[in-house]
């Protein structure tokens, strides 16, 4: 019989996959599946945004808006090629907070976290800067201050990736159905995409499976435990450009809710979110109509430009599972993550993750496998701050550097995609390119800077599997593809798929 996997972790979102990495950077031996794609729910459905939480001072959270801040400069450290700095702008509304109060709050956000690597706060007369000519007249001061832009589904995608390449195994689109106690291990049943049932033993147990959490622990344990979830939605939208200028803006409403505007992907604008309490985790998730008209209503309050339903481009939600903490504003709900262990020393545990932030997630996995240490003698240290995510290495030099690099080097391929697969992969993207660079054929054009080479390695490498696995998840090209060649790139993908089935552990 097959020696028991040290941990299977169900749930391929952030969380799950941050504790696979260190899990498997410390010699454990792990698996980690997931019902859809990876990052395929909330964890490619976020803002965004690797921050400290600002809003979160305003509640009372400073030990979670502590721990997130230091996690920006870890990640600005270990992920340069997926993080940014995105500098912020507050126009300042009287009615709704006084000038003293932010100023207030961002001077704890600037030193909260100890010492920063980005552009510390300030204040803005409007009449004075371009930050004020976007804006609808009427505005004249105004508040900056810095955070970080990020891919998140690549984000959580390369955390999958370093776990497999430190020996995990990863089991997309797979279903964790049942798993009971049998001679001191989990005897576990997963179901793939197909049907197949697939047979494994594990020590450890760990449900990472965001909405379904709650779902999830009562199932395995055969019982209701009573763990109180928030499963509140947040929606966004994505229009064409509606600003000059790389500087993102953060709106406060009269409901004293937030709303981002946020520069994205070249040409075109991210506004969100919204929070709606859900009742139930397995109705489908979509932005609503009303979610959209909010969205829209909240930035054409301070928009210069028509912000209009009409001309939406995407829509996409998620749904964050908060440990319920007894607030009726989902706005004021911790986002404090809670780690729920069933199991004594006597038998195998189960980890349950509630709640989390994408900020925190590697902060989130260091506890977890600490919670967990009694069922791990001789337990390593943790190395997930130090150790660079794939394609973060520092041999790769800055993103500007590796694009010069790569366009010299291949002078024949086209530069617009090379600058995209470095944005997209860091300094693995010569390995990208492979053959392609050797013969300057980067395969059939889809569209987009989405060359055949490119989605080859991410079915190769990177468990691709379904068309929108590639263009809402692994890159953002179906924003830029018509439904024609979204639908042209569809069949392509399958026949590329047959050819490659069966990659992405190598």
């Amino acid at each position: 019989m097959a020696e028991p996997f040290d941990l299977l972790i169900a749930g391929a979102g952030i969380n799950g996959a941050g504790i696979a990495r260190d899990a498997a950077l410390r010699g454990l031996r792990v698996a980690i599946c997931d019902e859809g794609d990876i990052a395929g729910a909330t964890s490619s459905a976020s803002t965004k945004l690797i921050h400290g939480g600002l809003r979160y001072l305003e509640h009372g959270a400073f030990s979670l808006v502590r721990e997130a801040l230091r996690e920006r400069e870890v990640l600005l450290r270990i992920a340069p090629h997926l993080v940014r700095e995105q500098r912020f702008v507050i126009p300042h509304t009287a009615a709704l907070r006084p000038a003293w109060m932010i100023a207030l709050g961002l001077f704890l956000y600037d030193h909260l976290g100890g010492h920063s690597s980005l552009a510390p706060s300030c204040s803005i007369r409007l009449g004075e800067s371009p930050f004020g000519e976007a804006l609808r007249p009427g505005f004249t001061r105004a508040f900056g201050y810095s955070d970080l832009a990020v891919d998140d589904a690549r984000l959580t995608l390369l955390n999958v990736r370093a776990a497999a390449d430190a020996g995990a195994r990863v089991l997309p689109y797979t279903r964790l159905v049942s798993a009971t106690r049998s001679g001191g291990h989990w005897e576990a049943t997963l179901v793939t995409a197909d049907g197949d049932r697939i047979g494994h033993r594990a020590r450890i147990l760990v449900n990472a499976t965001g909405a379904w959490v709650a779902t999830v622990r009562n199932r395995i344990l055969g019982r209701h435990t009573g763990a109180r979830v928030r499963l509140v939605q947040g929606s966004h939208v994505v229009l064409p450009r509606l600003y000059a200028g790389s500087h993102a803006y953060l709106f406060q409403n009269a409901d004293r809710r937030i709303v981002f505007a946020i520069p994205y992907q070249g040409e075109h604008t991210l506004i969100g979110t919204t929070e709606v309490v859900l009742d139930d985790p397995q109705v489908p998730v979509a932005a609503s109509d009303e979610e959209v008209e909010y969205l829209c209503r909240a930035a054409g309050a301070f928009l210069r430009a028509p912000v209009r339903p009409a001309d939406v481009q995407w829509r996409f939600a998620g749904v964050r599972a908060l440990y319920d903490d007894g607030h009726a504003d989902p706005s004021a709900v911790s986002r404090e993550y809670r780690l729920q262990l069933d199991g004594t020393a006597g038998e195998p545990p189960m980890l349950s993750v509630f709640g989390g932030k994408l900020t925190t997630y590697r902060r989130l996995a260091e506890r977890a496998l600490a919670k967990l240490s009694p069922w791990l003698p001789g337990l390593a240290a943790s190395r997930t701050a130090e150790l660079p995510l794939p394609g973060g290495e520092p041999a790769g030099g800055a993103i500007d550097a590796q694009v010069r690099t790569l366009v010299a080097r291949h002078p024949a391929l086209p530069a617009s995609w090379l600058e995209a697969l470095v944005r997209r992969h860091g300094s693995r993207a010569a390995e990208v390119i492979g053959e392609a660079g050797s013969h300057d054929v980067p395969g059939r054009h889809f569209g987009a800077n989405l060359h055949e080479a490119e989605v080859q390695y991410l079915v190769r490498r990177e468990w691709a599997r379904r068309s929108d696995d590639v263009l809402w998840r692994r890159t953002k090209c179906g924003l830029d593809l018509s439904a024609d060649e979204r639908d042209a790139f569809g069949e392509a993908f399958a026949a590329i798929r047959e050819r490659f089935a069966g990659g992405g552990s190598a």
